[in-house]
């Protein structure tokens, strides 16, 4: 049976969650073939008769399963016949690192500059409960607060990224001579601003627009088959 997963969609054929791109990545490293099944903001809690309220979930063999490490995890453990996210143990715990640094450097100064967007090309059914969630996590500040000036706070967003830059000097991909469930971690967040941004992350000239488009064109160019802005000017 075809693999099921539910994925957080936005107007215009757009993809919001970075979580979601790491399964989709995830599913093809593995080689399984899977139907997506979009869902608004609102249309996520309960979703599939579960109590689960983010996504990504998978159906799959009439189990649910939910949270993107949860799935990564079942996926090696249930088809070991295919390509391993993990080669082993101690692969799994460097990668663990890098998704918490990444999420606290990278993914929480992406948020503050793209939250408002977000809300921008979210159904028009979402905005209500997007603004009024949102804002409540930001300590009760609108949107439009959060996110004004943030032309200023892009030199705050830009040097957090040194540690990938050098690391892509030295060899090809996070995961070394191929990627790896790292570079899909990576990659998602990219596609997950690319997905809403209308203030472009990157300058023109950076260096990890390399990685980004090999990134985006991997299992077919599977990345762009969405709806994507430019990472830069």
């Amino acid at each position: 049976m075809t693999i099921k997963l539910f994925d957080l969609a936005a107007t215009d054929n757009r993809r919001l969650s970075p979580f979601c791109w790491r399964i989709k990545y995830a599913l093809a490293h593995k080689g399984l073939p899977y139907e997506t099944v979009p869902l608004r903001f609102t249309e996520i809690r309960g979703h599939a008769g579960s109590d689960f309220k983010t996504v990504p979930s998978i159906e799959d063999k009439g189990r649910l399963i939910n949270d993107s490490w949860t799935i990564a995890d079942y996926l090696d453990a249930t088809y070991p016949d295919r390509p391993a996210l993990f080669a082993s143990p101690g692969e799994r715990a460097a990668v663990r690192f890098f998704d918490n640094w990444y999420g606290l450097e990278i993914m929480n100064r992406m948020f503050m500059l793209y939250v408002l967007d977000i809300h921008d090309v979210a159904f028009p059914q979402d905005h209500g409960y997007f603004r009024e969630s949102r804002e409540k996590r930001l300590g009760g500040k609108s949107l439009e607060d959060v996110t004004a000036g943030r032309e200023a706070k892009l030199p705050e967003l830009r040097p957090a990224l040194r540690p990938l830059r050098v690391t892509l000097t030295g060899q090809p991909w996070l995961g070394g001579d191929t990627p790896n469930y790292a570079d899909y971690i990576g990659l998602s967040t990219f596609l997950w601003a690319a997905s809403v941004n209308s203030l472009p992350p990157l300058e023109a000239d950076d260096s990890l627009h390399d990685w980004l488009t090999r990134g985006f064109d991997l299992f077919d160019g599977m990345a762009r088959k969405v709806t994507l802005n430019p990472l830069s000017a």
